[in-house]
């Protein structure tokens, strides 16, 4: 940029296109120039800065001192051409003081709406006092141009156009070389956007959360006879935290547990079990998506049989023979019968007979201890 500007451009607009100001504003500032062009013009590698744009650096009001210091401080006018700066009279103003500067002829429009050269008040993009002034061949870049189907490529299109026209170089050398850089950053771009698609799928995966499902299984012969298994509490420990399910009844065979982070996969977790008549479980192993837990009736409960055979007296009866659902046993020496019936033989009760004629003749279960007796007649 001369030394003799403090300002590259001034951009003129009206309120109503300030985005297209803001926009444009960014892009000159921002652009990078390529090494080798600005080695050979010994230019910066930023050299469409600064550019002044009045919403960022003083409110739009009449056309004072300041804003004339600020057109002369600039080497190029860049004008938001539409129908509404065509119809404004601050960008008429602009125009014409900086028309009658020394740089003058530095005058360049970025369509961004309209028609150039349309003689309808509705659609022209020009401002009047272009013609006013002379300026018969404006000159203009325009954003609608359509040399590519996609109509942000038209727009990048434009906005190279603009630059070049801004520094005087041939547009094809610029345009091929901001082609090139555009496909390079697009290849980063999708490389890095797969680098973060796979980066994410294996966070997702590691920390991501899965469904557990414990599986049950009997690992006693199953009995008809006793009552199936219902209200059975699974418990599940995870990093401290308890998570509960209920086995309501015999068909439900998995207590799902949703929502489990993926990280604890493989590692050792306590597990419970508790239904009655069966054997509690409080065991650690590895978690897994699929668990299988074994369980086994409690063999006690229904299984284990102890009374006194008394007489009609209350006193002991020693050494008979007592058969108890088809078992048979003998009392001891102060009168106590004791056996373990099978799983699979169990019932809720048992049909009592022995060598005395007995009182009861029914025992159920569950039974045990001393304290009971079966009388005999």
């Amino acid at each position: 940029m001369t030394p003799d500007y403090k300002y590259f451009a001034f951009i003129s607009y009206s309120s109503a296109d300030s985005r297209w100001g803001r926009r444009v504003q960014r892009k000159m500032e921002g652009y990078r120039m390529p090494a080798t062009l600005c080695s050979e013009h010994g230019w910066e590698r930023q050299p469409l800065k600064p550019v002044f744009f009045s919403q960022t650096d003083i409110q739009p009001g009449d056309l004072g001192e300041e804003l004339k210091m600020r057109l002369q401080s600039s080497k190029n006018l860049i004008v938001i051409a539409s129908p509404r700066s065509a119809q404004s009279q601050w960008v008429a103003k602009e125009i014409a003081y900086f028309h009658g500067l020394p740089q003058g002829r530095n005058i360049f429009f970025f369509i961004v709406d309209g028609k150039p050269m349309s003689g309808d008040p509705q659609t022209e993009c020009y401002n009047p006092v272009v013609f006013q002034l002379g300026m018969n061949e404006p000159l203009g870049v325009n954003i609608h141009e359509k040399v590519y189907s996609l109509p942000w490529l038209n727009r990048e299109r434009a906005y190279i156009q603009l630059i070049t026209k801004l520094l005087a170089i041939e547009f094809d050398n610029l345009w091929h070389r901001h082609r090139r850089r555009q496909r390079g950053r697009a290849a980063l771009c999708f490389f890095g956007f797969a680098l973060a698609a796979a980066s994410t799928a294996l966070l997702v995966r590691s920390n991501g959360t899965t469904d557990v499902h414990v599986s049950f299984r009997e690992a006693t012969p199953h009995n008809a006879s006793l009552e199936p298994r219902r209200d059975a509490v699974v418990r599940l420990w995870l990093d401290g935290e308890e998570r509960r399910d209920t086995l309501h009844c015999e068909s439900d065979s998995v207590a799902p547990f949703a929502m489990v982070a993926r990280r604890m996969l493989g590692k050792e977790v306590r597990v419970t079990f508790e239904c009655f008549d069966f054997e509690s479980i409080d065991t650690v192993m590895p978690l897994s998506e699929q668990m299988v837990l074994p369980y086994r009736r409690d063999a006690n409960l229904f299984g284990h049989v102890e009374f006194t055979l008394v007489d009609r007296h209350g006193q002991p009866l020693v050494g008979h023979e007592v058969a108890v659902g088809g078992i048979v046993a003998m009392s001891d020496a102060e009168g106590v019968v004791r056996m373990d019936v099978p799983v699979d033989q169990q019932r809720q009760c048992y049909g009592i007979a022995a060598d005395v004629p007995l009182l009861d003749t029914i025992l159920t279960m569950p039974c045990g201890g001393s304290g009971l007796t079966v009388k005999a007649l």
